[in-house]
């Protein structure tokens, strides 16, 4: 009987001893995984970007240009909208430019004002703005352009405007009728700004 019992001494013992192995070797284990675990990004709704086909703009205004064949030419419909203030609607992206025109009749006070107002209009975004980018395009008539990049959960993300400063003056702003936010929508917004950027190359004033 004593051996015995010294016996199953030994096997308690050596089952203590691989239990206690075992959980060492599960909780090793465990903390190599959790170690390699990464997270996954947050993931966006895809959207595919064809490639850009351009067309004249016919439709009769002071001014004319080539735009994405993607979009169609609308009127403006907000109860001030002025003669020649259209839209150049994305119907796949739920997004418009939004083009006021106005006519200068040689005042340069009139052009002054009128570029006050651009900036104005863009400075109301910027307490939701992450940042403003200015920059300064020059068209192959010689005109200058400045587009404004507006960056954050804002409503328009693209404005700009231009002048041959004596008879016309466009201004043109980029809004999106979409509950996406801004990070899920930057394919499409530089994918338009490239539209916008054909869209002041082209620009052609009518006399």
């Amino acid at each position: 009987m004593i051996y015995q019992k010294g016996f199953f001494h030994q096997i308690s013992a050596s089952l203590l001893a691989c239990t206690f192995l075992v959980f060492g070797l599960s909780s090793c284990r465990k903390t190599k995984d959790d170690s390699d675990f990464v997270p996954k990004p947050k993931g966006f709704n895809r959207i595919d970007l064809p490639s850009t086909h351009y067309v004249q703009l016919l439709e009769n205004h002071p001014y004319t240009f080539q735009y994405s064949s993607q979009a169609i030419i609308k009127p403006d419909t907000v109860a001030w909208a002025e003669p020649h203030w259209i839209y150049v609607y994305y119907p796949a992206y739920k997004a418009m430019i939004q083009l006021t025109y106005k006519s200068l009749n040689n005042d340069p006070t009139k052009l002054s004002r009128l570029i006050d107002d651009a900036y104005k209009l863009a400075a109301k975004h910027s307490q939701k703005a992450s940042s403003i980018q200015n920059s300064i395009l020059t068209t192959p008539k010689g005109e200058k352009v400045m587009l404004m990049r507006l960056e954050g959960e804002v409503p328009t993300y693209l404005q700009f405007y231009t002048t041959d400063s004596t008879k016309h003056y466009l201004r043109g702003a980029l809004y999106f009728n979409t509950a996406l936010k801004s990070d899920s929508l930057e394919p499409v917004i530089e994918y338009l700004k490239k539209d916008v950027i054909k869209m002041v190359n082209t620009l052609q004033w009518k006399q």
